[in-house]
């Protein structure tokens, strides 16, 4: 892992910033250098490329998101409410940062195959956390016993992603975390044990 110094935090936001406003193809390298106020020669000190900069900043974001995550979940006790925490936490990172959600939703996904592939290394972190919460759900009978785990996990993140994928078209025109209890419903009286 790169260390975590000043410079290396300096690119990484202001690569958000960049891309966020130009477009990662109209992303140069340069008005990453200058954005983050260094030359364009450190950037290469720290990273091989523009792609390299793109994973290492879904790597440092999606690391912090997850710790987040994992914060807000750790002091509830039913199934559930680590599901409805995840969502809102989610929600609530995105909305408070407009730009890094434009990159997560838009820019990340016009990615070549090797990106996506890289970027999909970094989401199994998150994907991780949920699959924890569903396996918990079912083991305590919150969850239906004969849930699809691996279904039940797609269409959390799917509807999650989706959710904040609309809201980013959509210009952030209203609130994305407003949207938490309607999506937490959506999973929780669909998995619910029917005992």
């Amino acid at each position: 892992m790169k260390q975590k110094k000043p410079k290396y935090i300096q690119i990484i936001d202001a690569a958000v910033i960049v891309i966020a406003e130009n477009g990662y193809h109209q992303a140069q390298v340069s008005k990453i250098a200058k954005k983050a106020g260094v030359a364009d020669g450190t950037i290469y000190l720290y990273f091989k490329n523009k792609e390299d900069i793109l994973v290492s900043l879904f790597q440092e974001k999606m690391g912090v998101f997850i710790e987040k995550i994992e914060e807000e979940i750790i002091g509830k006790t039913s199934a559930a409410d680590k599901l409805y925490s995840l969502i809102e936490k989610h929600f609530t990172l995105l909305s408070e940062d407009h730009k890094l959600a434009i990159v997560t939703q838009l820019e990340l996904r016009q990615s070549n195959k090797d990106l996506r592939h890289r970027i999909n290394e970094v989401l199994k972190g998150y994907l991780n956390v949920v699959d924890k919460i569903i396996t918990e759900g079912i083991e305590n009978g919150e969850f239906r016993g004969d849930l699809d785990q691996r279904l039940a996990r797609q269409m959390i993140f799917g509807t999650i992603d989706e959710t904040v994928t609309t809201w980013v078209m959509n210009e952030q025109k209203y609130n994305l975390t407003d949207q938490t209890k309607k999506v937490h419903n959506l999973f929780v009286y669909g998995f619910i044990s029917q005992v």
